[in-house]
């Protein structure tokens, strides 16, 4: 069959269908509708409008939640621990920061969230750079600490990492929504003396006679 002759049976056949076809063709490029819908899942969605949000927020720092403390803390393995680049990457890739300046020691902890949860039920122990209630995990936990070294302004900080394996200490706040406490604060992942010790009753390291 000829072109022509195809044209032709098109036009009496599917008049409508041509017409529209016809008219897609013939729009205007800056009338089109742009897709903008990049079938990105709905907690991404959220967690980038969050951050958005507390980049630009000047006052109080939201309160923690379950999914702040997973997405800023909690690790997965993956890249060594040991790593000299751990937390120059690992802040960058999870947006730590604080009103859009770099936090000047933070903690990657390779555990669970259920498991850093529990640690808020434990018992006090003494905390570190003044804070006088802690929460210490009674088992050991990997984790990588985090101190900044330059620039004070994202995104050029630069931190230096350290390998830990130790006891983690935590703050605990109470979440009304779900009648539970949450972690907080990791303030310190204390490593235990080489030497044979043992924890007295405030979990200070004791060195027995």
């Amino acid at each position: 069959m000829s072109t022509g002759k195809m044209m032709r049976t098109l036009i009496t056949t599917h008049p409508l269908l041509l017409l529209l076809l016809l008219q897609q063709l013939l729009q205007p490029v800056q009338f089109q509708e742009v897709d903008t819908d990049f079938d990105s899942p709905d907690d991404d969605m959220e967690e980038f409008e969050e951050y958005l949000e507390e980049f630009h927020r000047t006052g109080p720092t939201r309160p923690p939640t379950k999914e702040k403390v997973e997405r800023r803390v909690i690790i997965e393995p993956g890249m060594p621990l040991y790593d000299r680049n751990y937390c120059n990457e690992e802040i960058m890739r999870k947006n730590v920061y604080h009103k859009q300046r770099c936090v000047t020691e933070h903690y990657f902890l390779l555990m669970q969230y259920d498991e850093l949860q529990k640690i808020c039920y434990n018992r006090f122990v003494p905390c570190k750079n003044g804070v006088r209630k802690c929460n210490r995990s009674k088992g050991l936990v990997e984790g990588v600490y985090c101190n900044l070294t330059e620039a004070f302004e994202i995104p050029w900080c630069k931190y230096e990492s350290f390998y830990r394996r130790g006891y983690v200490l935590i703050t605990c706040t109470w979440q009304n929504e779900i009648h539970k406490l949450i972690p907080h604060t990791i303030n310190d992942l204390v490593e235990p003396p080489k030497h044979r010790s043992f924890l007295n009753e405030d979990g200070v390291f004791v060195i027995p006679p």
